[in-house]
């Protein structure tokens, strides 16, 4: 995709995902890589209803500003989510109410925020981890990335929200979207008692769709 294009289609997501009430305000960040290793990614204070392609930010290779406007704040996050998942060619970030009302509750397991509750969710997602809070922008959460060893490709950062890498911009979206919807449906049915996907049919997804999840540790956790 000319680089034209990916601005083009930055701002089609940003937009879709603004109207549809995904992220408010000027939250939310999307990046995308190019082929030349630098990065377009969108600008700080911007809502993602509302983004110009000429001045979205185009970074080099090694994350300086080459044109555009400002970049988000995020960049850490975004730099640490590459760094560590080579795969990675779009990352989405957004302030979406489940996901992030998911983080704030008791009994979430940081090395699976979300039980096996459908198999798009898997699909999309794999698990999903979730990190302890980090002050918006603080480089410290580049290191906690990190320390996830690009096991994960979707991330919830607590009382703040989803980060989500994919193989194309596409990709990030809709597992971005998906990862919302999962966690609405935890919320809808917590206390009640739901049916899960039974290891036996995770096992078939996997086999089937070729996923690739944490492995278990010895407690039987994944990890």
């Amino acid at each position: 995709m000319s680089e034209a294009k990916s601005r083009e289609s930055i701002c089609a997501f940003g937009r879709s995902l603004f109207e549809r009430g995904l992220t408010p305000g000027s939250s939310g960040n999307i990046s995308l890589r190019l082929d030349d290793g630098g990065w377009l990614v969108t600008p700080t204070n911007a809502s993602l209803g509302f983004l110009d392609p000429a001045r979205i930010s185009r970074l080099d290779a090694a994350g300086r500003l080459v044109e555009g406007d400002a970049p988000t704040k995020e960049i850490p996050l975004h730099a640490a989510l590459y760094e560590t998942r080579g795969s990675a060619r779009a990352i989405v970030h957004l302030h979406s109410t489940h996901a992030v009302a998911l983080t704030m509750l008791p009994e979430i397991d940081p090395r699976a925020a979300l039980p096996a509750m459908t198999p798009y969710y898997l699909m999309r997602c794999g698990q999903t981890a979730m990190l302890p809070y980090f002050r918006p922008g603080d480089p410290a959460v580049a290191d906690a990335i990190r320390g996830l060893a690009g096991r994960y490709s979707s991330v919830l950062l607590a009382n703040h929200g989803p980060v989500v890498a994919g193989d194309s911009l596409e990709a990030a979206v809709f597992a971005t979207e998906e990862l919302e919807e999962t966690a609405k449906l935890y919320l809808l049915l917590r206390g009640l008692n739901p049916r899960y996907l039974s290891p036996e049919q995770v096992a078939d997804l996997v086999r089937v769709f070729g996923l690739t999840l944490p492995a278990p540790d010895a407690d039987g956790h994944d990890h």
